[in-house]
């Protein structure tokens, strides 16, 4: 690279930290006590996330004589639920596209419980005066090129036909620039009301105390070890202590689950987001974005971007990290040059942003759960191994496509045409559960050791006994 264009690209960069930038806070609260004790309890909540935090609020709000004990194994919100883009969305589905093609027979009624579950999260919010910086503001799928314009306007015909497009509108050229004045922008579609923004680490320290405040005994820097049948309950073992509980909620997330079976059902996905220093005002003025809506490209590898309350703008997206061996690490590093590819494209949509410094950047981890194992088969019966891509292809149906807070994305067809198609019933999968079809297969390999590069083959109609232990996922061309 000439040293020019290296000084364009990576000036601002010289104070940018590897760390992530909601966290990196003055207020964020001290740690509760680790546990040292042998304790019982009605409910235990295993996981300081979102999943754990908001089971043992609702939990000690139906019933507050219930007792209720939460471990967390660092600090509440550490992992993903601190360090994610904080566009909390309503849909159910990952995505309207996803939940149209695979359940639309009851689309509807998915719509309409996932409506429900954010203006529930926004009550709470105001219940319990969780300072977390919600704007139901809503979030703006973009299109940059003259193709992405005409699948815009198809799918939002599609949801007219359906009765599904209530809330959500069609913007122009013209009419998307008057929200964001990108030059970059050839049409959008606005949801205005199926997408908050937060700051996500205020959101978990506000449920922190929240939980504290009604009663939950909350242990941090307790991992859970080991949980086994006691009596008619269940025993969870610490470094330190244990806690025996009538019923068990486990919200590990991508971290391994105490319920072995349920590990091989989670892959590890890491990407990353830089943070502005906050803008002027005539950089905010010649930017426009009014609204202060969340926004999203719509390109296969895209971009997702919004504001912060003091107006900082968060860029994130492009690309995600998978480890090799699918382990869950303290930190896994970006290369510098996609740092620099990051800012580079962050000033090519918003030029207007001009020299101001990164302040930090944001690390994430995801977890992917793979419904039925069809394509990431550890092992099909008769057919040996099967590999699958976790990057998605450019329709903006494919589950992996759309997202803030699980968002692998890549291109390609995958040629494992017995992975499976067409709508399913939704009872019939696991919550969150994403299916990956016509991808690729020439990243995961699975299996219980590394074996010589072969072709694809087709998942077995009899997928017979699975095993765990996926190796590696590497790009071969």
């Amino acid at each position: 690279m000439a040293p020019s264009a290296m000084s364009r690209w990576t000036k601002a960069l010289s104070e940018a930290q590897p760390v992530p930038y909601w966290l990196d806070d003055p207020g964020r609260p001290h740690p509760e006590p680790a546990l040292t004790s042998a304790e019982t309890c009605d409910l235990l909540v295993v996981g300081g996330g979102y999943s754990g935090l908001w089971t043992a609020l609702n939990a000690k709000e139906r019933d507050p004589e219930r007792d209720v004990v939460l471990l967390e194994g660092r600090e509440v919100g550490w992992a993903a639920s601190g360090r994610n883009g904080g566009f909390c969305a309503a849909s159910l589905t990952h995505g309207l596209p996803n939940g149209l093609t695979r359940w639309p027979d009851e689309i509807h009624r998915l719509q309409e419980l996932g409506a429900r579950n954010l203006d529930e999260i926004e009550k709470a919010v105001a219940r319990h005066d969780l300072d977390c910086e919600f704007e139901r503001t809503g979030e703006i799928d973009v299109a940059t090129e003259t193709y992405q314009a005409r699948e815009l306007r198809d799918w939002y015909e599609e949801l007219q036909e359906k009765g599904l497009a209530d809330g959500i509108d069609f913007l122009d050229a013209d009419t998307v620039r008057e929200q964001v004045a990108s030059p970059t922008f050839e049409a959008g579609l606005w949801d205005r009301r199926g997408v908050a923004m937060l700051n996500p680490a205020k959101l978990v320290w506000g449920l922190k105390r929240a939980c504290v405040r009604l009663g939950v005994r909350l242990y941090e820097h307790t991992p859970a070890l080991t949980l086994k049948p006691y009596g008619a309950g269940m025993a969870v073992r610490t470094p330190y202590g244990s806690v025996r509980a009538r019923k068990i909620a486990l919200g590990t997330n991508v971290f391994p689950n105490l319920v072995k079976r349920v590990r091989a059902y989670t892959v590890p996905v890491y990407d990353y987001a830089l943070m502005t220093e906050p803008l002027s005002g005539e950089q905010l003025a010649s930017i426009g974005w009014k609204n202060r809506q969340g926004l999203g490209d719509s390109a296969n590898q895209f971009h997702y971007f919004r504001l912060s309350a003091d107006n900082r703008i968060l860029w994130g997206g492009y690309d995600a990290v998978y480890p090799y061996g699918g382990r869950v690490r303290g930190r896994v590093r970006r290369p510098a040059g996609d740092v620099r590819q990051a800012r580079r494209a962050l000033l090519h949509v918003l030029p207007a942003v001009g020299g101001g410094a990164l302040h930090a950047r944001v690390g994430r981890r995801h977890r992917h759960l793979l419904a039925l194992l069809r394509v990431l088969r550890h092992r099909a019966s008769g057919q040996g191994r099967v590999r699958g891509r976790l990057h998605g292809p450019r329709s903006r149906r494919d589950p992996l496509r759309r997202g803030r807070d699980a968002g692998p994305a890549g291109r390609g067809e995958h040629r494992a045409d017995l992975a499976g198609h067409g709508p399913q019933e939704a009872a019939a999968l696991p919550a969150g559960a994403l299916r990956l079809d016509r991808h690729r297969p020439d990243q995961v390999v699975a299996g219980a050791r590394r074996l010589a590069r072969r072709a694809a083959q087709p998942v077995a109609a009899d997928h017979g006994q699975t095993r765990s232990g996926i190796r590696q996922l590497n790009d071969r061309r």
